[in-house]
């Protein structure tokens, strides 16, 4: 692969790598970092990439594995970044509502960043980067049995939060 078969087929990818690293890092220095790494990687292994049939399960299994084998060196769990999706904030004139979407959101991305590591990668990857279960399967090794489980379950822990703390946005997670 050469480089303009590189930025063609990779390069698009930017965005999805940074969101994964970001959902299983919690950390955005990190995530950028992880971003670059990742592409350093896919680069060093250009030539190998012209097997590869689905390249954006590819890409993104190599950013999971890649955070995950961050998360282990460090040992530790992730922690929170300030990292808004500003299209959707910005959406909403009235200030108010926009106080209240960034606190919502603030603690969608705490409870996110709680989850075990299956389940916050598969919302991540299911919610956030509305992949099938078939891409998802080949990005994790699960069967689309098991990631239909734990997405279930990472949603249900989301909205259980959201229905025993329906008024006070700022309880502790």
């Amino acid at each position: 692969m050469d480089l303009k078969q590189f930025e063609i087929n990779i390069l698009p990818l930017k965005d999805k790598i940074f969101r994964l690293a970001y959902y299983l890092l919690a950390n955005k220095t990190e995530a950028e970092d992880a971003t670059q790494e990742v592409f350093l990687k896919l680069w060093n292994i250009r030539q190998e990439l012209l097997a590869v049939e689905n390249m954006q399960a590819f890409v993104l299994r190599v950013t999971r594995n890649l955070c995950l084998d961050k998360i282990r060196s460090q040992n530790r769990r992730a922690g929170t970044d300030e990292l808004f999706d500003d299209a959707v904030v910005e959406k909403n004139n009235n200030p108010h509502e926009r106080v209240e979407l960034i606190d919502t959101l603030t603690i969608v991305r705490k409870l996110i960043a709680s989850l075990p590591e299956t389940q916050r990668t598969i919302i991540s990857l299911r919610d956030i980067e509305e992949l099938e279960f078939e891409e998802i399967s080949a990005i994790t090794g699960l069967n689309e049995n098991a990631i239909k489980v734990n997405l279930s379950r990472a949603r249900k822990k989301i909205r259980d939060f959201f229905s025993t703390h329906p008024t006070n946005s700022n309880a502790t997670l």
